[in-house]
């Protein structure tokens, strides 16, 4: 997952104008409020947001906690888009269109992200239970 995020990161951070105008109309398509954004400056804020995001899930040091909610929150963003973006859902529900299979993929995310921050949290509630317990 780490290593998606990673790469997915780094290749915003090179895109050219053409690529960077389609990853800022989907975004301001869905979030109007980001219209007013230079398309390739808000590509690579993503960008820089996903590479930070993939070293966060990639380093053992970062806990498990910190990067899953990073990756819920990142994640529930995404999801966004294809809630919001016309054509992405069948009519009526929120089974993909072909286009939006792409999009859809991003509610893994979301789980993955919450079951992230589930496990820590049992794990630090088991750990209050039992005294002594040492956990990163």
């Amino acid at each position: 997952m780490g290593a998606f995020m990673l790469n997915s990161g780094l290749s915003k951070l090179k895109a050219g104008d053409e690529t960077a105008a389609g990853v800022h109309g989907m975004a301001s398509g869905a979030y109007p409020f980001m219209q007013d954004q230079e398309p390739v400056a808000f590509t690579r804020r993503v960008g820089r947001a996903e590479v930070a995001l993939g070293a966060a899930l990639l380093i053992p040091a970062v806990p498990s906690l910190v990067a899953g909610a990073a990756l819920t929150a990142f994640a529930g963003g995404l999801t966004g888009l294809y809630l919001r973006l016309p054509g992405m859902r069948e009519e009526g529900g929120l089974r993909p269109t072909p286009q939006g299979i792409p999009l859809a993929k991003d509610f893994w995310l979301v789980g993955i992200g919450a079951g992230l921050v589930m496990e820590e949290l049992g794990r630090l509630r088991h750990c209050h239970h039992h005294r002594g317990c040492h956990h990163r």
